[in-house]
């Protein structure tokens, strides 16, 4: 334990150790695609390999992990990738050694070898630091078990253990004997559903799920306590419910016009003075209304745009069916964009066929001080073009590149596996899925190149290339596992600070 003590005061010292200068914030995003310099990430914990058939869907996985291959041979190119583009003195000239058969002491938070880096920063780093504070770390003790149920007896074992095994706990639900106390948190990698950064303020969201109820705790702790955001704590905004919802019945409650619910996945920082927000399956219309609210009080941005979206399952987020790949470039789900409407209307069968999910999106712009007078917007390349031209200056023609190349039936099977929910390293360099075949085609059909994450490491390695030349590429990882949880490289990722482009 004392080494894993020592390790989390190094981890501290890294972070206090971020550039205090005005030229350097610590946290500022103000799009989707300028060159990313820091994100938030959490690496699979040993809560993912608790998860079992009979709760999978009550914790949000479709399917249960293999954790071992979703670390070794996944998740930790991920992270790979992530440093040599950010931070790349943690790993340049170490690939070979930390491949999948390495001891993997490099990736875990908390180890006295772990790549502590300031700009690719596990959210269990941070809670481990803000628990070496006593009356933070008290409080939340009393907070988790008072969530979970706990008894009394609980709280003191907990209080014995030190700063980097109690985030470990705190997160997994589970003791270092494997003894599980509480679910598992399973949903905690796909970071980008805790909070948003827009511009220089950090909106911290409310999931929708039970599931996620001690996340949103942990995230809140966070923020609030920890030295990497001292310097925002007027800028922080929290969404407030309903004030009389706790008068509602359990049935109005649950209705979206009274529920305040919101993930990250449903937000996008699009542009400097645009703000995206998804009515969808998580977010309700109620939160959107206030976030809308809030940030056009605090003068963040000039637009608003509200896209309604099927509440289905595929679905879940906006992130889920569209992201940005560069200033003119996006990718998209062909059945909710004009291009794939037009070529059901000349199948017969298609066009008797009920209704489609497309006819379910909704998009209303609102401009700041012109709330009372909405613009609809008809589809989403319509939207997505205005925002390339007008708010981002793009002078190429925009381009749309679709899951699964449009054809049927691969569109629909390649956006279960986040096809669309692709994470931008930088404008035209983007991370996804290797399993994504035939959206790997369209790629290079829109002139990209597309490359492994090993084979591109080992380019990087050897000098051949490197994050600061390369160009309009497709990054695939290792997929098989990762696929099984529902989320993307956009979903695994908070972005904290970004240039602007």
């Amino acid at each position: 334990m004392k080494n894993e003590k020592n390790a989390a005061l190094a981890d501290s010292e890294v972070i206090n150790s971020l550039d205090q200068s005005n030229t350097l914030p610590r946290v500022h995003v103000s799009s989707e695609i300028g060159t990313l310099k820091r994100l938030l990430i959490h690496s699979p914990d040993r809560g993912l390999g608790k998860v079992i058939p009979s709760k999978a869907q009550d914790w949000l996985f479709e399917d249960i992990v293999h954790l071992d291959m979703m670390r070794r041979d996944e998740y930790d190119y991920y992270v790979k990738i992530l440093l040599y583009f950010l931070d790349p003195e943690k790993v340049r000239g170490k690939i070979a050694r930390l491949g999948p058969d390495s001891d993997r002491t490099f990736f875990k938070p908390g180890h006295s070898d772990y790549f502590r880096s300031d700009k690719v920063v596990d959210i269990q780093l941070l809670l481990a630091e803000i628990l070496a504070n006593e009356s933070i770390r008290t409080r939340l003790i009393a907070a988790i078990c008072g969530i979970e149920r706990t008894s009394f007896r609980t709280q003191q074992q907990l209080n014995e253990y030190d700063p980097a095994e109690l985030a470990k706990i705190m997160i997994s639900g589970s003791l270092p004997d494997r003894t599980m106390l509480f679910a598992p948190l399973p949903n905690f990698i796909f970071t980008r559903d805790i909070g948003i950064v827009i511009n220089d303020h950090i909106l911290l969201n409310k999931p929708a799920k039970l599931a996620r109820t001690r996340e949103a705790l942990l995230t809140q702790y966070i923020f609030f306590n920890h030295p990497l955001f001292a310097d925002y704590q007027d800028k922080i905004i929290e969404i407030p419910d309903n004030e009389h919802a706790f008068l509602l019945s359990d049935a109005d409650t649950n209705r979206d016009v009274t529920r305040s619910t919101l993930e990250g996945g449903d937000v996008m920082m699009i542009a400097k003075r645009h703000l995206m927000i998804g009515v969808s399956e998580r977010t309700t219309l109620y939160a959107a209304q206030q976030v809308m609210r809030l940030v056009f009080s605090k003068n963040l941005v000039d637009k608003v745009t509200i896209l309604k979206i099927p509440k289905k399952r595929d679905y879940m987020h906006i992130d889920t069916i569209f992201t940005q790949v560069k200033r003119n470039v996006w990718v998209l789900l062909g059945s909710l964009a004009r291009t794939g409407d037009e070529a059901k209307q000349r199948d017969v069968i298609h066009f008797f066929a009920p209704k489609d999910v497309s006819e379910d999106l909704k998009i209303l712009q609102f401009i700041k001080g012109l709330e009372h007078k909405p613009i609809e917007i008809e589809n989403l390349e319509d939207l997505l073009t205005d925002i390339s031209r007008n708010d981002l200056g793009a002078t190429d023609s925009v381009q749309f590149i679709y899951s699964g190349n449009n054809e049927f039936p691969f569109g629909a099977r390649e956006q279960w596996t986040d096809s669309c929910n692709l994470l931008a390293l930088k404008d035209g360099v983007v991370v996804g899925y290797d399993r994504n075949e035939k959206t790997a085609d369209a790629f290079r059909e829109a002139g990209f190149e597309v490359i492994g994450a090993a084979k591109l490491l080992e380019r990087f390695e050897r000098g051949e290339s490197s994050p600061e030349t390369i160009e309009n590429t497709f990054i695939m990882l290792p997929s098989a596992e990762l696929s099984r949880a529902r989320g993307g490289s956009h979903c695994m990722s908070l972005p904290l600070l970004r240039d602007e482009i």
